[in-house]
């Protein structure tokens, strides 16, 4: 069983930066496309970022050039690097396959508010 473990959320103001990152248990990690997704109150989860077995990256339109993921296969670990947050991002923040195929984890929580 693959337990998904986010970190790294918090209340931080407009323009700032945050770091997520996500723990994936077992071995089988480096063989799939990785994600980021989140979910906003009263809205449906969303893909925010992806990053391939290598190193291929695709964002949604409303993250990019703002957010960066990047994956550790060594370590098991897939990093979200989060600049000039905007209220919008305000959301918990997920990780999984792409397309998901793990059970979710708890996620984390980000807030973007001054």
């Amino acid at each position: 069983q693959v337990q998904l473990v986010e970190s790294g959320g918090g209340l931080v103001q407009p323009g700032g930066s945050l770091r997520l990152s996500c723990a994936v248990s077992g071995s089988i990690f480096r063989f799939y496309v990785m994600g980021w997704y989140r979910q906003a109150p009263g809205k449906q989860r969303e893909m925010v970022a992806t990053v391939t077995r290598g190193t291929s990256t695709n964002y949604a339109d409303s993250v990019k050039g703002r957010f960066t993921i990047s994956r550790d296969n060594a370590k098991n670990t897939v990093d979200l690097q989060m600049n000039s947050l905007k209220p919008e991002d305000t959301a918990i923040y997920y990780c999984n396959t792409n397309p998901p195929t793990w059970s979710w984890g708890q996620g984390t929580q980000v807030t973007v508010s001054s």
